[in-house]
């Protein structure tokens, strides 16, 4: 089971002029969404070579890009990957390259390769988004609605204090009020802010390594992703929306291919009997035994002649097949007393 997105058949198309593809018959000239690379001619890796290679004595295992789809060597994706239970889907190095926004995400998401940890400098390099003017404000703002929180609950304490004019309880009222009224509009733009929240901007303020090796992330790596509104248009513009799309990982197309085995595993008949009542059960079993015999006693001589059977010896089998059916048929007639 192998990924293989936005790609269909050019049977019926400019390609094959004279070839009708017999599931879509209707086609375009050209299948702009289909994406040929060294695969279609036989070659994979970042070596080009064909697989199985009958020049390479190394034994190495393949593994697919989720990006671009190509095959590669363990040992050319610039990292020993890790055992193979240990990682779910891996990105090649050119498309950790096109996708950059990717490394910000390998720092916490990325399963580390088999590699001996160094320092950050030493294995790649450290990047960091520094801290604008604007964001430093913000950080004083903060920390001056803070100061006045703390303010706002001393003075809440003191209007908590027992009272016994009745002057006190109303001003005290009339002190909550004024707070909530005050503090609402901020609830509010803090509810707002949680929605516009871009977890890739938060993972980006930190430092991450980038290096020049491919990548590998655990199952549930691409439902941390942010899908944010400007993170969705980054995607769109990279060619690569389906990193969010849970259908179109590693498991879904395993999942897919077990369940479409199990169906071809599945025997008509069994599934033709099950749907049947008892008497028509033993029936069908008993024409099924006599078809069975009958039909391996006839090619038994065929063997036993050496002679090849034929499409009219089968045609013939069959003919003869369902006339003795029939006169077996009319020889049982049931009378009532």
């Amino acid at each position: 089971v192998f990924l293989s997105r936005n790609f269909r058949c050019d049977c019926g198309n400019s390609k094959f002029k004279n070839l009708q593809c017999k599931l879509l018959p209707e086609k375009s000239k050209v299948n702009s969404g289909n994406k040929y690379n060294d695969n279609f001619y036989g070659l994979y890796c970042t070596c080009k070579r064909p697989y199985p290679d009958p020049e390479d004595e190394i034994p190495d295992e393949m593994i697919q890009c989720i990006v671009c789809e190509d095959w590669f060597h363990g040992r050319h994706l610039g990292a020993v990957p890790p055992e193979s239970g240990d990682f779910h889907e891996m990105v090649c190095q050119a498309c950790m390259n096109h996708c950059h926004f990717l490394w910000a995400y390998a720092s916490q998401l990325a399963v580390p390769p088999l590699t001996k940890a160094n320092s950050l400098e030493d294995e790649g390099i450290v990047l960091k988004v520094e801290e604008s003017e604007e964001q430093k404000k913000e950080i004083k703002k903060e920390s001056g609605v803070e100061h006045q929180d703390t303010k706002e609950e001393k003075q809440s304490e003191q209007f908590n204090e027992p009272s016994t004019s009745s002057g006190s309880e109303l001003l005290n009222t009339y002190g909550y009020c004024s707070k909530f009224l005050q503090k609402f509009p901020a609830e509010i733009a803090e509810t707002t802010s949680e929605f516009s929240f871009c977890k890739l901007k938060e993972l980006q303020s930190k430092p991450f390594v980038k290096k020049d090796t491919a990548t590998f992330w655990p199952s549930n790596w691409r439902s941390k992703l942010c899908t944010c509104e400007d993170c969705l248009k980054m995607y769109s513009e990279l060619e690569v929306q389906f990193l969010t799309d849970e259908c179109d990982t590693v498991l879904a197309y395993e999942n897919k291919g077990t369940s479409d085995q199990e169906t071809e595993r599945r025997d008509p008949l069994m599934d033709t009997l099950n749907s049947m009542n008892r008497v028509q059960q033993v029936e069908l079993i008993c024409e099924y035994n006599d078809l069975k015999t009958e039909l391996t006693d006839y090619l038994r001589r065929f063997a036993d002649e050496g002679t090849v059977v034929k499409r009219e010896d089968i045609q013939h089998f069959f003919e003869e097949f369902q006339s003795r059916k029939r006169r077996r048929t009319n020889r049982m007639q049931y009378y009532c007393s």
